[in-house]
């Protein structure tokens, strides 16, 4: 008789450190959130996939307890938790790192490091103490080079990310939730970042890792939960086996609809109004070239990181470009905001509040901020003239409440874009640049956004907009510039491409 071994049976799977289930999160006359369910196993990569508005940020909101749940539960080591506020998660050993950089400029690295749960005895700072540490963390992120004392607000955008991770890291967290971290990373650092998360998971720590990026997703993770328009598709898949095909499947198609205006077509003859020729931005864009003609709108889609942003702002001067040109009507411009703005350029950007609006200040002049020299007799503004301007404006656009002399911080999201598009359309700008235009706002807005967009290309002005959102790009402009890492990988008609061939390009660098 042959021995023969027994089948070998399947190892089973380890118990789950983190579980959310059932989450719910209404807002105000939405649902963001609708039964979403995340499982995290000790020492492993969970990568959290989905498109923008997925519902991606408002879970590991809730995960940090900067959100609440609607309904649902959150379980560590199965035993159910309620998470308040952020210093519950971390006292629970969650920490979070946001993509937007979640630090104070004013304060050193140390007291960054260390805010919220200082190194005290007897009720005194024991600062030494907190500078031996974090030089000990700093070692460990392979950045010796960060001071415990130097302010932070002096470090690069990367050293800033690097504080963040030196952050959890001083917490002994056991949950580590990153959003996005790689996007203003180079390509060292990014390594230097995954060395980092391995270490992480060899000791136990469960990260949730947010990317966008596949090839990232597939150096770096284990399992992948997909998650639209705030419903979880799918949840567990093993990161080796599941297609990049599959992936695009399960995230893309949309419950909600845009709401796009009709495109009338752009005259072949209609004149050029910017001229970008092998634009480049030291590593983060490099040679970039394109051209918009007077009523055409162009989208740039890409991912955060991408570089998109930065091709915006050095297109308008804000930043100083390292090659090539801009040219706005045949005249070359200098770089700077001012030259810009006097050439007939506007910019409304990413972060309206903290780059685009005075939050303190009346409506009226926020809407007037670039037009002073008309407004003004005599080297003095005229206060009545500006109202009357912003008055003009808000009744055009149907902004509410109509009242001009609101702070702008009063407004809603969508009513904020409308203030700084109406700068724009008081200033009569030729060439319109937006950056993810309607990022927070809701849908109702969106529609009258799109509508504005379209009414200003037909008026005869160039639009550029960048938006991460592919429908968005998609519907709204003519035609369409795909960047991914820096390049444009891709140019043509917007009705001559689809979401799954934008996805391929953001993600892969070529359509699969």
């Amino acid at each position: 008789m042959v021995d023969v071994d027994p089948e070998p049976t399947e190892q089973p799977a380890p118990q789950p450190l983190l579980r959310m289930r059932g989450i719910v999160k209404e807002f105000p006359g939405a649902r963001a959130l609708d039964g979403v369910d995340l499982e995290v196993r000790p020492g492993e990569v969970h990568c959290l996939l989905g498109q923008n508005g997925a519902g991606k940020s408002t879970l590991i909101k809730i995960l940090a307890g900067a959100h609440q749940p609607t309904a649902g539960e959150v379980l560590l080591d199965e035993a159910p938790v309620t998470i308040p506020d952020p210093v519950a998660a971390l006292r629970l050993g969650i920490a979070t790192i946001y993509q937007e950089l979640d630090v104070v400029d004013g304060l050193t690295v140390a007291e960054n490091i260390y805010l919220g749960h200082e190194l005290a005895r007897g009720g005194v700072t024991r600062r030494s103490d907190a500078a031996r540490r974090t030089r000990e963390v700093m070692q460990r992120l392979g950045h010796p080079e960060i001071s415990p004392h130097r302010e932070v607000g002096r470090l690069p955008a990367a050293g800033k990310q690097i504080v963040q991770l030196a952050r959890a890291l001083s917490r002994e967290a056991r949950v580590v939730v990153m959003d996005e971290p790689s996007a203003v990373l180079d390509s060292e650092e990014v390594g230097n970042l995954h060395r980092i998360v391995r270490e992480l998971t060899a000791e136990g720590v469960a990260v949730v890792y947010i990317s966008h990026r596949l090839e990232e997703i597939r150096q770096l993770g284990d399992r992948i939960t997909v998650l639209k328009d705030g419903r979880t598709v799918a949840t567990g898949l093993p990161v080796a086996d599941t297609p990049t095909k599959e992936l695009i499947r399960l995230m893309t198609g949309r419950s909600v609809e845009y709401a796009f205006p009709d495109r009338p077509g752009v005259p072949e003859d209609a004149a050029p109004v910017l001229d970008v020729e092998g634009l480049g931005l030291g590593a983060v864009f490099e040679d970039v070239s394109l051209t918009v003609r007077a009523g055409e709108i162009v989208g740039l889609a890409g991912l955060v990181g991408s570089g998109r942003s930065e091709i915006l702002e050095t297109i308008y001067g804000a930043r100083r470009a390292t090659s090539g040109s801009v040219r706005v009507g045949g005249k070359r411009l200098r770089a700077g905001v001012d030259v810009a703005v006097a050439a007939g350029m506007g910019l409304c950007p990413e972060e309206r509040k903290s780059q685009g609006l005075l939050l303190d200040e009346p409506v009226y002049r926020n809407i007037t901020l670039s037009t002073f020299a008309r407004l003004g007799r005599g080297g003095l503004l005229d206060e009545g003239a500006e109202r009357a301007a912003a008055r003009e404006q808000v009744e055009a656009l149907d902004l509410r409440p109509a009242s001009v002399d609101r702070d702008a911080r009063t407004l809603s999201g969508g009513n904020q874009q409308k203030a700084l598009l109406a700068r724009w359309l008081v200033h009569g700008c030729r060439v319109l640049l937006l950056d993810e235009p309607t990022r927070g706002v809701d849908v109702g807005a969106r529609a009258e956004i799109y509508g504005l967009i379209r009414r200003l290309a037909d008026a005869g002005t160039a639009v550029l907009v960048v938006s991460s959102e592919i429908p968005e790009v998609l519907g709204l402009a003519d035609r369409v510039l795909v960047i991914s890492d820096g390049r444009a990988v891709h140019e043509g008609p917007a009705d001559e491409i689809d979401e799954h061939a934008v996805l391929d390009l953001v993600m892969e660098g070529s359509v699969a």
